[in-house]
């Protein structure tokens, strides 16, 4: 079987780590099927360098994800190729792509939240931007052989939203948290006490919640750790709104190892999120030991079961009482906190996934 990937995407947050890892464990995986991979010129030698499975072929692709080119040009290129298979793991499929394929949906947050207040675009191309989205997104959920979900949360969001798909072509793969983190020294980046949020500041993020609430709490400084983008200029601007300055220390692409010192020296991870996919951020604290603080939505019970401390995302005064439940903790309830999420983040797996991945693979080729 010839099995196409888009990976145009690799060195994307998101969904770039979500490619990253199911490409690099297929090809330690799967020693049968071949593979055409689909990536941009500028990231082709890193990519070739990483991909050792001879039976992988890497084709440049300099076409950007969310244009014109992708709707057209991109799909001449790919009803070119003879695929048995192509997955594409984001929702962006070439309406006039003809072959079968699979598409991984990692959640509807676009459906639910609108950004066009806080968009960059003139907003009348705002609006056709997202009209054209939710085409897209009809077409690849309708034409796909199968759709590859990261949780029953967003399974469950998808049959909610869209009446006409069967439950049975859904299927949920984990992802999972750091590849490798045994290595790293625990080093204190940050002196003070602190309660740490990761992530991107778009609107379902809910950070404004998180900055009200810590205004209850001015002894305990709130670290940020984000890309410095249009939407971190409005939480600035509220944060000095709030007169927050002198408490919050706001960090830009930090490394790994970084990354995870923070989680690892943190009084807790705040997730205040209103709407996630899978959570990665809650698996990566859980799996270095860090105390979660979540909001209460369906895919974070689902993700954290009861390794997580919840709040209710819409009540500030809700976060700031589980706050302050947090920096009281008893030594022995902390620790038995950070045993059962432990014990939970050991559950998700970047190779499982693959292996899952593969498995939906052989059986589309079936239908």
């Amino acid at each position: 079987m010839l099995i196409g990937i888009d990976g145009r995407l690799w060195n994307q947050t998101g969904v770039g780590t979500y490619i990253r890892n199911l490409v690099l464990n297929l090809q330690n995986l799967d020693k049968e099927n071949d593979y055409t991979f689909f990536v941009r010129e500028e990231e082709y030698d890193s990519i070739k360098q990483q991909i050792k499975n001879p039976k992988w072929k890497i084709e440049k692709v300099n076409i950007r994800w969310h244009s014109f080119a992708e709707q057209t040009k991109f799909a001449k290129i790919l009803n070119s190729y003879n695929l048995d298979l192509m997955h594409f793991p984001y929702f962006s499929v070439p309406i006039f792509y003809k072959k079968p394929f699979v598409v991984t949906v990692h959640d509807l947050i676009i459906n639910k939240f609108a950004t066009g207040k806080a968009s960059t675009l003139w907003y009348p191309v705002y609006l056709a931007k997202r009209i054209a989205y939710k085409k897209v997104l009809r077409n690849a959920i309708n034409k796909s052989k199968k759709i590859i979900v990261p949780s029953n949360a967003v399974k469950t969001d998808l049959l909610n939203s869209y009446k006409n798909i069967s439950s049975k072509k859904i299927e949920v793969t984990y992802e999972a948290g750091f590849e490798e983190i045994g290595e790293f020294k625990n080093q204190k980046v940050i002196q003070a006490k602190y309660l740490l949020r990761v992530g991107n500041f778009y609107p379902h993020k809910n950070v404004e919640t998180l900055l009200t609430a810590s205004k209850e709490n001015p002894n305990i400084k709130l670290v940020l750790v984000g890309k410095k983008d249009f939407f971190y200029e409005r939480i600035q601007n509220l944060i000095k709104k709030l007169d927050l300055s002198q408490n919050i220390l706001i960090i830009d692409n930090p490394s790994k190892e970084e990354l995870v010192s923070l989680y690892r020296n943190s009084l807790a991870v705040i997730i205040p999120s209103f709407m996630e996919g899978f959570s990665l951020t809650s698996v990566e604290a859980m799996s270095v030991g860090s105390l979660v603080l979540a909001s209460d939505i369906p895919v974070h019970r689902e993700i954290c079961q009861s390794s997580a401390i919840y709040f209710n995302p819409k009540d500030a005064q809700s976060l700031t009482e589980k706050m302050n439940e947090v920096l009281n903790l008893s030594d022995q309830k902390k620790q038995d906190l950070i045993r059962i999420a432990k014990d939970r983040a050991w559950e998700f797996s970047w190779e499982k996934m693959a292996k899952s991945t593969l498995q939906i693979y052989e059986n589309s080729t079936r239908l």
